[in-house]
């Protein structure tokens, strides 16, 4: 039995040359799913083509703005993971996605009966998302409360920072948009999941007491407009407000003890806040407070050894945010570093999922446990 993930990459701008080199690394005897991440520079209808004549198997996969490998991050071209006869999955096509509704009970009931046929696998969801949709947070919501004790993470879709287009494979040889992609695997591997994100809640609280989730306003903080609230809690005027700041201070929900991120995309003339989740009204929000990215990063993989000690691979969803910063900061090798130390194959997204949550600023994980991949 091939328990062993199989790692591929291409760099090559050809789609029909990346596509015959990714493949060429995978191979084709004994894989049972492909999960693929790739640059929007590709033209996506011959990529798809390639693909779809290369494998047989589930194929899945998005678009990307940027991607993480075994030798850390990368910018462009092509990678992913092809995994062996100890892995079963089922992908399912969410198309358009404000119908998921009638889709999501299917799925659910499928997964029910997958569950009660082999009790005896660990399962996880995958969940790729058109990254401009802005239907994450139902989506997700949906699919986690109705297939019950399935732990889900997953990433939107990229296109390298441009905010015009994402796509996500839908299997038979096309790239999408207003989709998603949704993957249940199974296997004898043990499995893990996980979040990391590197602020925690400071002690600026707000309140969010107008708001429009629909679109993801938030138009007043405290009872007043919603970015001359959050400016003045930060010491700044409203136009000292810029997408650094943002970053730098993004908004912390809290749920227990973990903190949620919820990041700020802009200030609109009327004051208003867009973010790039969802907030509703009535939430008390917290300006967090950043903490050694480096740090956090080597704890959190320190944490998942304690139940995987040899991952085979991390799948890996990292939000853009946080791999701008590291650029900023001078910390994209050394991050990338310790992602090829921990084996992670991912993405840099335009947000993650974790279990039931759309969030920001986040790296959302699952750590396989068996063979390193090869």
């Amino acid at each position: 039995m091939n328990i062993q993930p199989k790692y591929a990459s291409s760099e090559s701008p050809n789609p029909v040359q990346a596509v015959a080199e990714f493949a060429s690394q995978i191979g084709h005897e004994g894989i049972d799913t492909v999960i693929f991440f790739c640059s929007p520079d590709y033209d996506l209808d011959v990529l798809g083509r390639e693909l779809k004549n290369a494998f047989s198997c589930p194929c899945i996969g998005c678009t990307s703005s940027g991607q993480i490998g075994t030798e850390g991050f990368q910018h462009s071209g092509l990678l992913g993971l092809g995994l062996g006869e100890n892995f079963r999955t089922r992908a399912f096509m969410i198309h358009p996605l404000l119908n998921h509704t009638a889709v999501v009970a299917d799925i659910a009931e499928a997964i029910r009966h997958d569950s009660e046929v082999r009790p005896n696998l660990q399962r996880f969801g995958l969940l790729l998302v058109d990254g401009l949709s802005m239907a994450e947070e139902r989506l997700v919501a949906n699919l986690y409360q109705q297939i019950g004790n399935v732990p889900i993470i997953g990433g939107s879709a990229g296109d390298d920072l441009r905010f015009e287009k994402t796509y996500v494979y839908d299997g038979n040889g096309q790239f999408i948009s207003d989709a998603a992609i949704f993957a249940v695997v199974e296997t004898h591997s043990p499995i893990t999941t996980f979040k990391v994100q590197h602020f925690e809640a400071g002690g600026v609280e707000l309140v969010i007491t107008e708001a429009d989730p629909e679109k993801r306003l938030i138009l007043e903080i405290n009872g007043e407009p919603a970015a001359q609230v959050y400016a003045q809690a930060l010491g700044l005027t409203v136009d000292e407000l810029t997408p650094t700041v943002f970053s730098r201070n993004p908004l912390v929900l809290s749920f227990g003890d973990e903190p949620y991120v919820r990041s700020i995309l802009k200030w609109n003339e009327d004051f208003s806040l867009t973010c790039y989740c969802a907030i509703e009204e009535g939430l008390i929000v917290a300006i967090g407070k950043a903490k050694d990215p480096v740090r956090t990063l080597e704890q959190a993989f320190a944490k998942v050894h304690e139940t995987i000690p040899e991952p085979a691979v991390i799948i890996g969803c990292d939000c853009i945010l946080r791999r701008i910063q590291f650029e900023q900061e001078g910390l994209e090798q050394q991050i990338g570093g310790i992602m090829k130390h921990n084996r992670v194959v991912g993405f840099s997204t335009y947000g993650e999922q974790y279990n039931g949550l759309h969030v920001n600023q986040t790296f959302t994980g699952v750590a396989i446990g068996g063979p390193r991949i090869a």
